[in-house]
């Protein structure tokens, strides 16, 4: 190979070198939006299952024979080094209940409630002496997170039976 035609190789090769990094930051802005587009659709799911069990428990607000009182959703609480947030909490004069909502449950969605309860007393101190009960509330469970959650203790909540609520204005649409 000549000097010359090696010249044109390294330049060739360069250019093509150019093109491919171009090419991977393009890729990686791609995978980055659709991500984020992924992200978003799955936050989406998670605030509509969470609607969902929040409106259905405004109307009965209960955890098998427990009845509650109170009924709150999306509690943020920081104290110290410790954060969690609720997805739905209920209270009465002596008891909590917990309610981890999720679209799809699965098996690692109980472990975050074991942990949210476990710091439920230290984030909230004057609850100490409440009886604190554990919920998972879903569309869908894989069936071993069902059964696990049962085992565990924890209620389980799903869809079922007729969940379309019907409403009309003034001006209802005939023709």
């Amino acid at each position: 190979m000549t000097d010359e035609e090696l010249k044109e190789l390294v330049a060739s090769l360069a250019i093509k070198s150019d093109r491919l990094d171009a090419q991977i930051q393009e890729t990686n802005a791609t995978l980055k939006r659709v991500g984020v587009d992924f992200g978003n659709m799955k936050k989406n799911q998670g605030d509509i299952a969470e609607e969902f069990f929040f409106n259905s428990l405004l109307d009965d607000p209960h955890l098998g024979g427990i009845h509650f009182d109170d009924i709150v959703k999306s509690q943020f609480k920081h104290r110290g080094n410790l954060q969690e947030e609720y997805d739905i909490v209920m209270t009465n004069g002596d008891a909590i209940g917990i309610v981890e909502v999720k679209y799809k449950a699965h098996e690692n969605d109980l472990k975050q409630l074991e942990r949210k309860m476990r710091n439920f007393k230290t984030l909230f101190p004057w609850f100490k002496d409440y009886k604190l009960y554990g919920a998972i509330a879903s569309f869908n469970f894989y069936d071993k997170a069902k059964e696990e959650a049962l085992n565990q203790g924890f209620f389980v909540l799903q869809r079922s039976g007729k969940v379309v609520q019907t409403d009309c204005g003034e001006n209802l649409l005939v023709m």
